[in-house]
């Protein structure tokens, strides 16, 4: 005697749930078997991406599991039209939930990475991806939750039009602390900077210190602590100077006019000799450039094939104790602001000047 429950016999019964427990217990299985797996081929790589899949996989819930077994098995059952929508409805809901918790543990994997990695380098890259995890799973929760309620019939066009609305109400409200936001993660992302850095934005020049969320500090070269917003920054420009590679140094000198013309041909060469007497240093060029208004002037460019400042400035030192010594040899004599005054009639001027 077959007994009739809901509509369906015993027999579909057992085979239902024998099927709901086979599915469930595989999947199971599989993912234990592939956790353990991956597990053993990610302790001989160096590649992230299995740890990453590892990671994925573990954040699989078991809710989700016995769920699609009892999809599976239900199958096999004949079940009212309005139980077997809602049990469709309910399947599709957990699978969005699934799908949105192993996106969650792959960004929080991969962003704890990256903060521990970036950090040795760049202390306050932290707080930015920080920000950048924060509303990227906000962004995935949100759009997995709008699904959710589009596949139970909700219209969520209102609530999106609505969303959107304000949206726009609360980014005009807050668009000075949005734009400092937006300029934080593109400063993250784009690196014009890192702290410790030594950058010049107009007339403050310092090390970079802190980059937050809304404002960036640099320690000037007087001891203070400058604080820019990070859209002020971002519009104004920047010069880097720890990522230079050489440094092109222009410097000009300047000789009296009593020299004669063999020692004015003389100097550019003695100019060029000064330089590349020096190591680290390319020269570029020595021309005898203009005549001033109580020297003769020269100007020097060479570039120094290092960043470092200490450096460039030995360099220059003994560039001018070299010149010293070879215009002191040669008779040549540096200039300095100096007029003379030609009278047309020494003996006049001498009779008109008044007694003492």
């Amino acid at each position: 005697m077959n007994y009739i429950i809901l509509d369906n016999e015993l027999t579909v019964w057992a085979v239902a749930i024998g099927v709901a427990l086979t599915v469930s217990l595989a999947l199971f299985i599989i993912k234990r078997v592939l956790v353990k797996r991956l597990g053993a081929y990610a302790a001989h790589t160096e590649t992230y991406l299995d740890d990453l899949a590892i990671k994925v996989l573990s954040a699989t819930h078991p809710l989700f599991i016995v769920l699609i077994g009892l999809f599976a098995g239900a199958h096999w059952l004949t079940l009212p039209p309005k139980l077997a929508t809602l049990l469709s409805h309910l399947t599709v809901a957990v699978l969005l939930l699934q799908v949105a918790r192993w996106a969650d543990a792959g960004l929080h994997a991969w962003l704890r990475r990256y903060r521990a990695k970036r950090s040795a380098e760049d202390v306050a890259s932290a707080t930015s991806t920080a920000a950048i995890g924060f509303l990227a799973r906000t962004f995935l929760w949100l759009v997995i939750l709008l699904m959710i309620l589009d596949n139970f019939g909700v219209n969520i066009t209102t609530l999106v039009a609505s969303l959107g609305i304000g949206g726009i109400a609360v980014a005009l409200a807050l668009q000075n602390i949005l734009g400092d936001l937006f300029s934080s993660l593109s400063i993250v992302l784009d690196k014009p900077f890192v702290v410790g850095d030594f950058v010049s934005v107009g007339d403050v020049s310092g090390t970079v210190e802190y980059v937050g969320l809304k404002t960036t500090r640099i320690r000037g070269l007087g001891g203070e602590q400058v604080v820019f917003s990070n859209s002020d920054l971002l519009q104004s420009r920047i010069h880097n100077f720890k990522r230079m590679e050489t440094r092109r140094i222009v410097f000009s000198i300047g000789v009296v006019y009593e020299i004669s013309r063999e020692q004015l041909r003389a100097i550019p060469g003695m100019l060029r000799a000064a330089v590349e007497a020096q190591a680290n240093v390319r020269f570029d060029r020595a021309h005898f450039k203009a005549y001033g208004a109580s020297s003769l002037d020269f100007e020097i460019v060479y570039t120094v094939l290092s960043p470092d400042y200490g450096v460039y400035m030995d360099i220059q030192q003994a560039i001018n104790e070299l010149l010293f010594e070879r215009f002191e040899d040669a008779g040549i004599g540096f200039a300095y602001p100096t007029q003379t005054i030609h009278l047309a009639n020494p003996e006049i001027a001498v009779r008109r000047a008044p007694s003492r």
